[in-house]
């Protein structure tokens, strides 16, 4: 899906008013059920979620969190609804065999990291993550899921985008009222920069709540002054493609996706001529270049990323806190 225009409009858009009342219904609910008691997991639980639907750099940072648990000798696994997949779970995520359309992609990215488990029932896939020896879990996503019990969530703000206009879905992008989700969550990780994830930040110092301010660095890839086709079908396309132009490559056309999006054969050719017709590179992310296929995926570039927090040493505190 698309996130709507009017959601970056502000909260008196025409369409956000009108909305208004299915967004306050929406909001209720999914706040009332945030307040239910969670199963225990037997483990410290940490979960990397955000107030918003979309995408925010969820993934980048339960990677960044993982990698910082590995160090204070930790041994972590991922936990994922898998989001686009159609396995149920809880089955552990094998990224040589399984795709995209099976469990997600985003549990693909992380399986490269740890042992990662997807699972539609959180208790079942925490206890499978015990089960393989686990000794903290790490969740991507389901801040607003309550049936497991949470020691320690950040939420996860693209600054770019912040909150948008600040209305429940479908008014807006909130997932619950914010003032209805600030006690479920223990500081934020605020990704880039921008006014809009500013402001939320500001909200968080007010009632005592860490920011973690990081940003998302290119990993590998050289395309200083290349000429890119790049297309992406993330939360925010806009956002890699600033972070492609601030390595030095030349987009000469920049096509944006749906979040998620399942690349039809017919896109997949029509992406290929143009790039030939402007002598120019494929380019896209690595969360898009899992959900290609392996011919099409040959003849393009994937630009990685990585998370790095600016405080490095603020972030292990809290992670050491809540251990």
């Amino acid at each position: 899906m698309r996130p709507p225009r009017f959601w970056a409009a502000g909260a008196d858009h025409p369409a956000a008013r009108c909305l208004a009342p299915l967004g306050a219904a929406y909001g209720a609910l999914t706040a009332r059920r945030m307040d239910r008691p969670g199963a225990q997991a037997g483990c410290p639980v940490l979960c990397l979620g955000n107030f918003t639907l979309g995408g925010a750099g969820k993934t980048p940072a339960a990677i960044a969190v993982a990698a910082l648990l590995v160090e204070l000798g930790r041994r972590p696994a991922f936990l994922s609804r898998g989001y686009g997949g159609r396995l149920t779970g809880p089955v552990r995520v094998d990224p040589d065999s399984h795709a995209a359309v099976e469990v997600g992609d985003e549990p693909l990215l992380l399986a490269r990291h740890a042992p990662t488990i997807v699972s539609r029932d959180r208790p079942a896939g925490a206890a499978l993550c015990r089960a393989l020896g686990a000794d903290v879990i790490v969740m991507d996503d389901g801040l607003q899921n309550p049936t497991l019990s949470k020691d320690l969530a950040w939420a996860v703000v693209d600054a770019g985008a912040g909150i948008g206009n600040g209305r429940p879905f479908p008014a807006g992008p909130l997932r619950a009222p914010l003032e209805r989700q600030w006690p479920h969550v223990a500081g934020l990780i605020l990704v880039g920069d921008g006014a809009p994830g500013a402001a939320v930040a500001e909200s968080a110092e007010r009632r005592g709540l860490p920011v973690h301010r990081a940003r998302l660095v290119p990993d590998g890839a050289d395309l200083s002054g290349r000429r890119c086709l790049a297309f992406a079908g993330i939360g925010r396309p806009d956002k890699f493609f600033e972070t492609l132009r601030g390595t030095g490559a030349v987009i000469v056309q920049a096509r944006p996706f749906p979040d998620h999006h399942p690349y039809r054969a017919a896109e997949l050719a029509a992406l290929a001529a143009e790039a030939d017709r402007l002598g120019a590179e494929l380019v896209t992310t690595e969360k898009d270049a899992v959900r290609l296929p392996a011919a099409f995926a040959a003849r393009i570039r994937v630009l990685r990323v990585r998370l790095v927090p600016d405080d490095r040493a603020a972030l292990l505190r809290q992670i050491r806190q809540a251990l």
